[in-house]
């Protein structure tokens, strides 16, 4: 499953790199046209059909602008209206994405992803741990009271293999060209660049939720 991830990664990661930071680095702009601030996507993608409306966000551990958008996703969390269904997907367009999909699906398995997901971010990014080696993991979630056993039993189980193959082929489906992301019921995508900014982005997601309620 590497090296099919990485073969199809490598054709885009090039002008990823370039993309990604485009629509982060400035300030809010004002919401004066909504039309404009999502991207309809050509293929929509399945949602579970359980009556709720389902909201993705695109990610990677490593990514800044991820990390960044965290605080905006834990205020807008909190508030998670009863009928609106969050869940996240790591991306993994490189072999260090891959990586830390790993790490993510791993924390699903163990079930302390809500406790570990935002202290992640953190050691990367202000912690300065890449989190890269299954050493560095496993002491990583020793923290939480994950034993070395149960570690090394997620690290190569079968679920974990099998929710990396599911991410990676829903990531590729949305066709994303870059890192953070919102996929409002399978149709619509938001990003930075088309809501004029971060602040922006669950403005947009909460316009869309209620776009797809009537």
């Amino acid at each position: 499953m590497l090296g099919r991830i990485l073969t199809s990664a490598a054709i885009v990661l090039a002008s990823f790199n370039s993309l990604a930071a485009d629509g982060h680095n400035h300030q809010e702009a004002a919401l004066t046209d909504m039309s404009k601030t999502y991207k309809v996507l050509e293929q929509p993608q399945a949602v579970p059909a359980n009556g709720k409306i389902h909201v993705e966000e695109l990610f990677w551990y490593g990514c800044g602008h991820c990390f960044t958008l965290e605080k905006h996703v834990e205020s807008w969390t909190s508030k998670l209206p009863s009928d609106v269904q969050f869940t996240r997907v790591p991306a993994m367009f490189g072999k260090s994405w891959v990586i830390h999909a790993q790490l993510y699906y791993i924390g699903e398995v163990l079930g302390i992803t809500e406790q570990s997901h935002g202290d992640i971010f953190k050691a990367i990014h202000i912690n300065g741990k890449r989190l890269q080696r299954k050493s560095e993991q496993r002491e990583f979630f020793a923290a939480y009271g994950v034993s070395e056993e149960d570690f090394d039993k997620a690290y190569s189980s079968f679920t974990v293999k099998s929710r990396m193959q599911q991410g990676d082929k829903r990531i590729r489906a949305f066709r994303v060209s870059g890192v953070p992301a919102l996929v409002v019921n399978g149709k619509y995508l938001v990003d930075a660049s088309s809501a004029g900014g971060q602040g922006n982005m669950f403005k947009v997601v909460d316009y869309l939720i209620e776009k797809e309620r009537n």
